[in-house]
């Protein structure tokens, strides 16, 4: 197992501004895995007013292609009768490349792949995947259960790339209630190689599923910095995009205590001289903290702590939240142990290395000042006490927040039901729920990753992709194509009621 594994981040596909070109892809040949289905491409296409228009309603309609909508697709193959299309405005499949760090490992084992948590034999799976660029006995002798991230990476794009009825180059725009055909209108743009516009496409669905992933998370003092341009004040999800003028700089600055910044602040340690390191990695949190990782506290990340997290009242889930973040927004262990390693191996011919690490410390404020520099103004939370740094880049590994659903459901904003706090309900089949005049037709809108605040830690997590997806093709459907576990955890989570 590689000593420095990231934490497991979100689907990259979402409806907005056209995204860059995509990584150089693997070089592992491109191979069809065993035939299914024909491929749900869809109905014939007919002009419309708004330009291509299917001319019969899909089963389902998805929006965004990261690795859940991907789970999605992947599990909807094989069910013939299922008529579904899915879209990104991505050229191509990407995950996360500015964070594909040599050396970094998944913090899920590789079972939680697209697919093998609801159906082993899928021909989807990573262990498919394996045998069909033919390192099947590479990887048995690996004996590795956290892969590589950029091994992941390569699997999704593997799966992207052979499996029909995905769209890529296609931006979602708006999605309508068409109440006289009682179907979800789906308005789309279609993007040339370069992400300018092509054409405007119209299809109707009777279920839409949201994958609309993250977006990075910049703190407000410093968003300035990030939109000016001079000194690198970069987000992690850029990092490997930035890394030789990172490098180049005399002192860099890591804010953020979880994976990706322990993940950038070693990356540079090790690639910096000795002595001469010049890094500061600052955090808000009380403690640099290792990741839960105890055989029962992953049992958080099981469908039977979903339903009792759902099941908890509004409030009590909302305070519940904020202390579960040693779940899944601090350190690996194994991380922690490599950056004291390298710290410690710099001091064997006497002195410390020039690195500061500080947690504890908010960021109030953030300018640029003489000589293409950066000064922080900090604050430490529990002294009370106030000071400046000076740096030449700063790195912010300060996370992701979930895309917000408004502006592409602007149109049924009205329909949508919601939480005291504003926050759109989400049901126990995953689904928004609608209006009683939408609902009563038995048309859905699905989310993805959009649902931490009814659904828990799990939400992010991939380990419940393939279990997610599972159930909503067992509630689209109406059957059971994937039997689910009824129970998954050996931690009863509340009292049985009498």
């Amino acid at each position: 197992m590689s000593p420095t594994p990231p934490t497991p981040h979100r689907a990259p596909g979402t409806p907005g501004a056209p995204a860059a070109r995509p990584a150089a892809a693997d070089p592992a040949p491109k191979k069809t895995p065993p035939a299914g289905r024909a491929g749900a491409t869809g109905a014939t296409e007919a002009t419309g007013p708004t330009g291509p228009a299917s001319s019969a309603p899909r089963d389902l309609v998805g929006v965004g292609i990261g690795p859940f909508n991907l789970s999605l697709a992947a599990l909807a193959h094989p069910l013939a009768a299922l008529d579904t299309a899915f879209y990104d405005q991505q050229p191509a499949f990407r995950w996360h490349p500015g964070l594909l760090i040599d050396g970094a490992s998944l913090q899920v084992p590789f079972l939680a792949d697209l697919v093998t948590l609801a159906d082993p034999a899928s021909p989807w799976s990573f262990l498919a995947y394996l045998r069909t660029i033919d390192r099947l006995f590479p990887f048995y002798f690996a004996e590795r259960f956290h892969i590589r991230r950029a091994e992941y990476d390569a699997y999704c794009r593997w799966v992207s790339e052979n499996l029909p009825g995905l769209h890529f180059g296609h931006r979602v725009d708006a999605v309508h209630w068409d109440a006289e055909r009682a179907l979800f209108q789906v308005d789309l743009t279609r993007l040339d190689e370069h992400g300018f516009t092509e054409s405007s496409e119209r299809t109707y669905a009777k279920n839409v599923v949201l994958g609309l992933g993250t977006a990075p998370d910049v703190p407000e003092p410093l968003k300035p910095l990030v939109e000016a341009r001079g000194v690198p004040v970069v987000h992690s999800c850029d990092y490997l995009q930035h890394r030789e003028r990172l490098l180049a700089a005399r002192h860099v600055t890591v804010i953020g205590s979880g994976q990706s910044g322990a993940e950038v602040f070693l990356d540079l340690l090790r690639n910096r001289p000795a002595g001469r390191e010049g890094l500061h990695w600052l955090a808000r949190t009380e403690a640099f903290a290792p990741m839960e990782y105890s055989k029962l506290g992953l049992e958080h990340f099981t469908p039977d702590y979903t339903r009792y997290f759902r099941a908890l009242p509004e409030p009590v889930r909302d305070t519940l939240l904020p202390r579960q973040w040693q779940l899944h927004k601090a350190i690996d262990a194994g991380t922690i142990a490599a950056i004291h390693d390298e710290l410690y191996q710099r001091t064997l011919h006497g002195g410390w290395p020039d690195a500061v690490l500080t947690p504890g410390v908010l960021v109030r404020t953030a300018g640029r000042v003489a000589l293409g520099q950066v000064e922080l103004h900090l604050e430490h939370l529990q002294q009370g006490t106030r000071s400046r740094l000076t740096t030449e880049a700063v790195v912010l590994a300060t996370g992701y927040r979930q895309r917000p659903l408004d502006r592409l459901l602007a149109g049924i904003a009205p329909q949508i039901r919601r939480d005291t706090a504003g926050r759109p309900l989400v049901d126990e089949h995953h689904r928004l729920v609608l209006d009683p005049e939408i609902a009563a037709t038995s048309r859905h809108i699905y989310v993805q990753n959009a649902e931490r605040h009814t659904h828990g830690v799990g939400a992010p997590d991939l380990g419940l992709a393939a279990w997610r997806s599972a159930g909503i093709l067992n509630d689209i459907t109406g059957k059971e194509p994937y039997p689910l576990p009824e129970r998954t955890a050996f931690t009863t989570f509340g009292l049985a009621g009498r």
